[in-house]
């Protein structure tokens, strides 16, 4: 009798979070089912025993103690077992080496093969669940007629185990996707502004036609879709209904999918918990949600961050109200948890170009006169003393807020000590992707030495923009940021002289190949920054503003801003010009067939400075490093060869930061 097609439905569940499986498909006395049928009447059975078993695992749940007495029993158990030694091993054999593995890993006979005192009944019990366990593991693969042969053998003399269970599996064809059709429910299908939204949706199945077909994939198809709509203006979306419907005879699968998008949402006002010390009216300043804007999670999660980072909270929560609020004036609440007016900061650091650090942070969140807060630090190493300030006020309506901030530095400028005097005030913006200011600027620096330049001053009025447009803020694989700050004024001392400087800078991560099984792939880091100074042959320029480069963020194989001009007398001076360049291999690291959370890079760094354009000396690095992806940021150390200077460095780094 020819095989009857197999529908898969996952029926609307009886409490949130939850699906169930129906399997469709007639059974006939006499029928001797093979392969894919067998599977399925076998997967009806099983899951009718483990309806049962929920619900004497609810009865018990009605009696506290029994649960736990239970739950201690069960723990007993396992570690007797985990200690008891082997009664048989389970060896899978199959051409396709990938399905093997999978089984041996996955079959739930390898949870017995340290039970003590198996009788021979409870063995051939555990060898029939075996092969209906194979057939459903291989099902959910997309194999619905394999071939199993399983036998028992006697070990090996070396073997632990008296005994030896081999299966062997012909997997046969692998079931492939026929056709899918997506669906929404009203009112998204017919609303013309979520026409794009659609779009991302069904452009973004990965279960495309003639692609393999399984469970894991089909699950994952769905969700994706479902994130896809909850992102953007629907939150409360949902999956209505889903169908995959199987043809184990043509090991071909149709599948069908209905989203209930539910109403849109849009920004309403912010509510927020938890303030007493600090300006509301502020807080929601640095919050920015766009009311009266469609709903996005983006959005959401940008204001979240802002308000985390500002200094002003321990921890801030943001969620919508999708319960007690009108979809078009839906309430945003705020729940935060003010941090203290003051806080000091020790700070013991070390690095391979300055070695040992220390730092003193103290903030104050309101200081005294403006109430703005202030940020206040000193940062002592081999190479730099510094002493400094910045008091940021709230940010008004617009988002723009004013700041102010001095700094008093002694610090190696190459081969040079200087002291140096900043002082800066201007307005700042953050909102979404990008930053931006724009700031009025006085420099004086003095170097020491029989040679040194001597002592110059300056004024600058500066604008700078950032924007970073990474698929991750503190671990990105893909996208890009680029940023630009330029500025022009005067020279004050030793002559008054016009001049202008700008410092340009990129990073774009190009993805590569396929995704292995964490979803990464590998990918180039492409790397740039240039600078210039323009002005007169022989203006003084603050030494301060010029430029160096070299070390773990520029150009690795050199020591930290090591690559310059030279001055009269040969020694290293900053330049007016100055490029850098640097391309990266980031390749994630794959240990015994796993994914893992380590990467391997190989990489090449260009870097110049000089003063004039035409006169200029190439230092290249080329090595090669690890990272780990650590939750707050990679973590990366690299061996570099500088060949200018014929050397090896290492370079370790935490973090990203652009």
């Amino acid at each position: 009798m020819k095989n009857q097609p197999i529908e898969c439905t996952d029926l609307p569940a009886t409490r949130p979070g939850t699906t169930r499986l129906r399997l469709r498909g007639p059974a006939q006395p006499g029928w001797r089912i093979p392969g894919a049928r067998t599977a399925a009447l076998l997967t009806l059975l099983a899951a009718a025993t483990l309806l049962q078993g929920c619900g004497a695992l609810r009865g018990l749940a009605g009696n506290g103690s029994a649960a736990e007495d239970g739950e201690d029993a069960e723990q007993a158990a396992a570690v007797q077992a985990s200690e008891a030694p082997l009664s048989f091993t389970v060896e899978v054999r199959s051409a396709n080496s990938g399905i093997a593995s999978h089984l041996e890993k996955h079959m739930d006979i390898q949870r017995y093969t340290r039970f003590p005192d198996l009788r021979a009944t409870e063995f051939n019990r555990l060898l029939a669940d075996a092969d209906t366990n194979a057939r459903d593991l291989l099902a959910a693969l997309g194999y619905f007629n394999p071939e199993l042969t399983l036998r028992v053998e006697d070990a090996p003399a070396d073997s632990a185990a008296p005994r030896r269970i081999v299966i062997e599996v012909e997997p046969g064809e692998q079931t492939t996707v026929a056709g899918h059709r997506i669906g929404f429910a009203e009112p998204m299908n017919s609303d013309p502004s979520a026409a794009r939204q659609r779009q991302r949706v069904e452009r973004g199945w990965s279960l495309k036609d003639d692609t393999p077909f399984t469970q894991s994939e089909w699950s994952s198809a769905k969700s994706a879709g479902l994130r896809v709509l909850q992102r953007d203006r629907y939150p409360t979306a949902r999956i209505a209904d889903s169908q995959a419907t199987v043809d184990a005879d043509a090991n071909r699968a149709t599948l069908r999918v209905d989203y209930d998008a539910g109403p849109p949402y849009r920004f309403g006002t912010v509510e927020l918990q938890g303030v007493k010390r600090y300006d509301p009216e502020g807080i929601k300043n640095i919050a920015r949600i766009p009311t009266g804007s469609d709903y996005s999670e983006e959005a959401l999660l940008d204001a979240q961050q802002r308000l985390a980072s500002s200094g002003y909270f321990d921890a801030a929560f943001l969620m919508l109200d999708t319960e007690n609020s009108d979809p078009d004036n839906a309430t945003v609440i705020a729940q935060l948890r003010e941090a203290k007016y003051q806080k000091l900061v020790f700070g013991v650091g070390i690095s391979t170009d300055a070695g040992l650090r220390l730092s003193v942070d103290h903030t104050h969140n309101k200081m005294w006169p403006l109430g703005w807060r202030a940020v206040n630090q000193i940062a002592l190493d081999a190479n730099t003393q510094a002493l400094s300030t910045k008091w940021t006020a709230m940010p008004h309506a617009s988002g723009w807020a004013w700041y102010t901030g001095a700094s008093i530095e002694r610090a190696e400028y190459g081969d040079y000590k200087a002291n140096s005097l900043s002082l800066v005030g201007g307005r700042t913006k953050s909102v979404g992707h990008i930053d931006r200011s724009y700031y009025l600027q006085y420099d004086m620096s003095k170097t020491e030495g029989s040679d040194a330049p001597g002592s110059s001053s300056s004024l600058l009025a500066n604008y700078a923009w950032t924007g970073r447009y990474f698929n991750n803020k503190t671990n990105p694989t893909s996208g890009y940021g680029l940023g630009a700050e330029v500025g022009a004024g005067f020279t004050l001392t030793p002559q008054r002289e016009p001049f202008a400087r700008a410092r340009l800078r990129a990073l774009r991560f190009w993805p590569l190949g396929q995704r292995n099984e964490m979803g990464r792939r590998s990918r180039l880091a492409l790397r740039g920054e240039a600078g210039a100074i323009i002005a007169k042959d022989d203006v003084e320029v603050p030494v301060t503003l010029l430029f160096l480069t070299g070390g773990d963020t520029t150009v690795r194989g050199y020591s930290y801003e090591s690559i310059g001009t030279r001055s009269q007398g040969g020694k290293l001076y900053g330049g007016r010009y100055m490029t850098v360049g640097s391309i990266e291999w980031q390749r994630p690291i794959t240990l015994f067939g796993n994914a893992t959370d380590w990467e391997h890079a190989t990489f090449v760094d260009v870097g110049t400075v000089s003063d004039e354009t035409s006169d200029v000396t190439l230092y290249t690095g080329v090595g090669t490093g690890i990272r780990w992806n650590s939750p707050v940021g990679p973590m990366q150390a690299d061996v570099a060869y500088g060949i200018k200077k014929q050397q090896v460095r290492l370079h370790l780094r935490m973090g990203f930061n652009f």
